[in-house]
């Protein structure tokens, strides 16, 4: 039987009127005058009745005094069983408290902050690990098995900072290093969908721009591709005046900056001049007179002989 059934819904009668009792233990936990009026009770079993009084203290609005009273079977005397500050129906309360994990936004880490990474984050996985190790008839098994027993101890579980900077040649950390393994965790499945998932959400297809674009990222100019699978969907936006500038977007993205949206024709070049040199052309160095006379001549000593 559950106990919210064994409460009786009548108050004991000597509980009840022990408010003098229940007050003078709510003034006593708590600092002077912080006591207000008696704003009620409630039954909460048999001869067990708790007392609430109104709360004035400064940034506590809506809580109330608890204070819970009882008396043994067949005794005449109230007990005081206990008195605690409790929030009211409207009381003013404290947000749910968040871990800092979930608490984090992109955007929160500044110079010089740490960010921890847990040891199980889904996000990654190991990138080396002894199911990856070569097989027994390989050659790099053969030639290197005694060195990769002596030195195992490099190829340790946990975070880089844990290992050695420089491996041994000949061990297995080097070979992984010259093979570019040499990150103690790489990208998961997970990590790579939910890193696809938030840049497809931020420059996708569904975003306004995208719907509006002329055409999608896949047949930009200024696209820069990536490498590996997430290369499949997904390129980098080199156009500086592009609003996915220096951005991971999706190659279903777009914008109205596509390098063949709108192309500007070249301008027209005038031809260049043609100059006929097989025939001479006379201009005359004077203008005709208006008399329509024969033009005059072209020096003053012709001048003079015509008037002599």
């Amino acid at each position: 039987m559950s106990a919210a059934t064994t409460r009786s819904r009548t108050p004991d009668r000597l509980c009840a009127e022990a408010v003098d009792l229940a007050r003078a233990a709510a003034e006593e936990a708590a600092a002077p005058g912080v006591v207000g009026e008696h704003t009620g009770l409630l039954s909460e079993g048999d001869r067990v009745v708790t007392h609430f009084f109104e709360c004035k203290e400064l940034g506590y609005r809506g809580w109330r005094w608890a204070v819970t009273v009882a008396r043994a079977s067949r005794a005449k005397i109230v007990t005081l069983d206990e008195a605690v500050l409790l929030p009211g129906p409207d009381a003013l309360l404290a947000p749910e408290w968040v871990p800092w994990s979930e608490r984090l936004r992109p955007g929160d880490l500044g110079p010089g902050d740490l960010l921890p990474t847990d040891q199980e984050d889904l996000r990654l996985e190991p990138g080396y690990t002894a199911e990856e190790e070569p097989p027994p008839n390989a050659l790099v098994s053969h030639e290197m098995e005694e060195l990769a027993d002596a030195e195992d101890a490099e190829v340790t579980p946990g975070t880089p900072a844990v290992q050695f900077t420089v491996p041994s040649r000949g061990s297995i950390a080097s070979v992984a290093e010259e093979l570019g393994m040499r990150r103690a965790r790489v990208l998961s499945r997970y990590g790579l969908h939910t890193a696809a998932d938030r840049w497809d959400e931020a420059f996708g297809a569904k975003t306004p721009m995208a719907q509006a674009a002329p055409a999608t990222c896949m047949t930009c100019g200024f696209l820069a591709p990536i490498g590996g699978s997430l290369g499949q969907a997904f390129g980098v936006c080199a156009n500086e005046f592009a609003p996915a500038d220096g951005r991971v977007v999706s190659l279903s993205y777009g914008c109205g900056a596509h390098s063949e949206a709108a192309v500007m024709p070249k301008p027209p070049q005038v031809a260049p001049p043609v100059v006929d040199e097989t025939k001479v052309d006379v201009f005359p160095l004077r203008p005709a007179r208006d008399s329509g006379s024969v033009p005059e001549p072209a020096d003053e000593e012709t001048a003079e002989l015509g008037h002599s």
